[in-house]
């Protein structure tokens, strides 16, 4: 039977209007002018409105050959819902306002079989932003291509299970018909984000925070999950993806194949210049299979 998780972020994240979605994400694409590669296996892309980050988020999406892709693997960070788990999405389809994409129910069954995993309400669903933010980018590079997505909530999951996550999942990297689709903003700063942390070394706050979440996006591009973990310990920078980032990481190590990420985009929502005020910051990576 068909369970449909609505475009529940539609007229308000991003316009619910198809033409106008359809021009802007053309629009961005063509802007950010990245050649298309089928060594490209995952992304890391933000999931703020689209007037934010929608610009940077093209700089990830539009390195996607989508010709030899079968299957999409969704990591998202749980805003709203807490969990200590990975949770998997019960819908069969999910909406976007420019083409749905069919949820792949039997890779679902597959890891849900795994005994890891719980499986999220669609209420849950629909209230969570960060995977849905993907979708209408997905939907636009992969158009009249046959592909199905696997949603894959990232709870507040302990060090020791995004590791575990990550070996589960590794097996999944080695098929080159799959793809990694992974959400995340960066540095959350400003006094409403209980998050002010400033090394006046660099300047003014904002190149303060751009040294900040470039730490990370260099140590995210080594690979090592462990590096990233103690710079998360040691700076609590806000990254909200840090657990869907974490798992990938991990799977990254224990797959056979050699994936390396690249940032190739980095923005902020305002330029910081006081103690009042707030920003969040935004980066585009590609994960490319090195021959």
């Amino acid at each position: 039977m068909e369970k449909v998780r609505q475009a529940s972020h539609a007229g308000s994240w991003y316009t619910d209007n198809p033409t106008k979605l359809s021009s802007d994400l053309e629009e961005w694409l063509r802007a950010a002018g990245l050649t298309k590669s089928p060594h490209v296996r995952g992304v890391i892309a933000p999931h703020a409105g689209y007037s934010y980050s929608g610009r940077a988020a093209a700089y990830a999406f539009g390195n996607i050959d989508p010709t030899n892709i079968s299957r999409i693997f969704l990591l998202g960070p749980s805003h709203h819902y807490y969990t200590p788990r990975c949770a998997l999405s019960t819908a069969t389809v999910y909406k976007t306002p420019i083409g749905d994409l069919p949820v792949d129910v039997e890779m679902i069954k597959e890891i849900r079989a795994m005994g890891k995993f719980e499986m999220m309400d669609l209420r849950v669903d629909e209230a969570e932003h960060s995977m849905e933010m993907h979708l209408p980018y997905l939907a636009k590079v992969f158009q009249g291509h046959n592909v199905k997505v696997v949603p894959i909530l990232v709870g507040s999951v302990s060090t020791e299970s995004e590791a575990m996550y990550g070996e589960l999942l590794a097996k999944y990297v080695d098929d080159p018909k799959n793809f990694f689709s992974v959400s995340s903003d960066f540095c959350h700063w400003g006094s409403r984000f209980n998050y002010m942390h400033y090394d006046k070394s660099h300047g003014p706050i904002h190149k303060s925070i751009e040294a900040l979440d470039k730490m990370g996006m260099d140590i995210i591009e080594t690979g090592d999950p462990d590096a990233f973990k103690k710079y998360l310990l040691e700076f609590d920078n806000t990254i909200c993806g840090r657990h869907p980032i974490s798992v990938f990481l991990h799977m990254l190590k224990h797959c056979s194949s050699k994936i390396k990420i690249n940032f190739l985009r980095y923005e902020q929502s305002s330029q910081c210049q006081t103690k009042r005020d707030s920003s969040v910051s935004y980066a585009s990576a590609a994960a490319k299979l090195e021959s």
